[in-house]
């Protein structure tokens, strides 16, 4: 079938009901991929060409409807990205060649697995790969890099050519749990035990937690979080990849898939996170805090969404990128997957030896998670995923 390709450089020239249409037909789509959060990103300055995320979306097209898609970005940076490549664009520099631009689909700023070839079916999404293999062939970019795609996707890819680079992140798994005290009573006693408290901590502090529905929050809300977003990013010398303008859009596209956590002292704000989640998993994804207090980024990152997860039946908490210290608190590895394509072909033989000893690194080191399992015995949790 031939299929009528179009290279978007803004998501409205695909339109909502198009694209969010192909999304909700994906096996495993989530709320990031929606039009909705995309759109925000872009329309806020967030991640657009100024900053570095120019779009260059491929849409595949059978007649009027689109058959395939792929969120696809020209990049003048790493940055926002989780899956670090700073290394082989120091390689490039240090021998006189460009690493930038380069060809990148991923969520911008967010390392949550889902979908990059959506596709009606498999014949599109065949097609979708070899429209990218040919932007490959005919452009000026030095790579392309396919970042959380699922793994038979990835598979998929290295059919196709690219080199496949293995990660691990850190869920927690709902066992169906009745309340919090029966996910700890689940953990090793040392594990409990801290846990409580850490807990304590929080509450002989003064600082009580108030839960928000996106439907429910205020601009005020969404004003508090910013600022305390804000000041962890200058805290840590640092620069926030997202505005206010940002938040405020995803409150109003999307509010039924965010909770914010607020915690207050003597009735004033101290810290806030906030989760995006769908009905069967939940993503955590941004904190920060005006003043500190010990233990509160556990009671408001992780604690406060896992009573969320069990009072809701969200299946799965997905604890972001990296974080050895998520175990302890019952969170199992879990394996990730990127693809990548670089077309100096020496180059390209040098990141493919170096990817193959790293994967054996990146095995040893799950493997060496979970023989650290935090459940009292191997059946108590539901075991790590891959």
């Amino acid at each position: 079938m031939n299929y009528r390709t179009h290279i978007a450089s803004s998501l409205s020239e695909i339109g909502q009901a198009a694209w969010d249409g192909l999304i909700m037909a994906q096996p495993r789509s989530n709320p990031f991929l929606s039009y909705a959060f995309l759109h925000a990103l872009h329309a806020s300055g967030s991640a657009s060409a100024e900053s570095g995320w120019q779009p260059q979306f491929i849409a595949l097209y059978d007649g009027a409807v689109l058959a395939a898609a792929m969120p696809l970005y020209v990049k003048s940076h790493s940055y926002g990205e989780y899956v670090f490549d700073w290394a082989w664009a120091d390689a490039y520099r240090r021998n006189g060649l460009d690493y930038y631009p380069k060809l990148l689909s991923a969520i911008p700023f967010t390392p949550v697995s889902g979908p990059r070839l959506m596709a009606i079916d498999a014949q599109a999404r065949a097609a979708l790969v070899k429209v990218l293999g040919a932007i490959q062939q005919s452009s000026a970019f030095s790579s392309t890099h396919i970042l959380y795609p699922p793994e038979e996707q990835a598979q998929m890819l290295a059919e196709a050519g690219f080199m496949l680079r293995s990660g691990v992140q850190f869920h927690w798994l709902n066992a169906g749990y009745t309340d919090f005290d029966a996910f700890l009573a689940t953990l090793e006693a040392k594990k409990r035990k801290n846990i409580r408290a850490e807990r304590r901590k929080v509450r002989e502090a003064g600082v009580k937690l108030r839960r928000v529905r996106g439907i429910d929050a205020q601009e005020a809300d969404w004003r508090l979080f910013h600022r305390c977003y804000e000041h962890t990013y200058a805290a840590h010398h640092s620069t926030p990849y997202l505005n206010l303008d940002f938040f405020l859009r995803i409150g109003a596209a999307m509010p039924h898939n965010i909770l914010l956590v607020i915690a207050e002292r003597d009735g004033k704000p101290v810290a806030s996170s906030m989760v995006i989640h769908s009905a069967e998993t939940l993503f955590g994804r941004y904190w920060g805090e005006l003043e500190h207090v010990p233990c509160l980024h556990f009671e408001t990152a992780y604690y406060q969404p896992l009573e969320f997860c069990i009072e809701q039946g969200v299946a799965v908490f997905e604890g972001g990128a990296q974080g050895e210290h998520k175990m302890a608190r019952g969170f199992l590895p879990t394996k990730t997957w990127s693809a990548h394509w670089l077309a100096h072909p020496a180059f390209a033989d040098a990141v493919e030896h170096f990817l193959e000893r790293e994967a054996g690194g990146i095995d040893e080191y799950i493997d060496e998670l979970n023989e650290r399992n935090p459940f009292r015995a191997r059946g108590a949790g539901v075991g790590g995923r891959s």
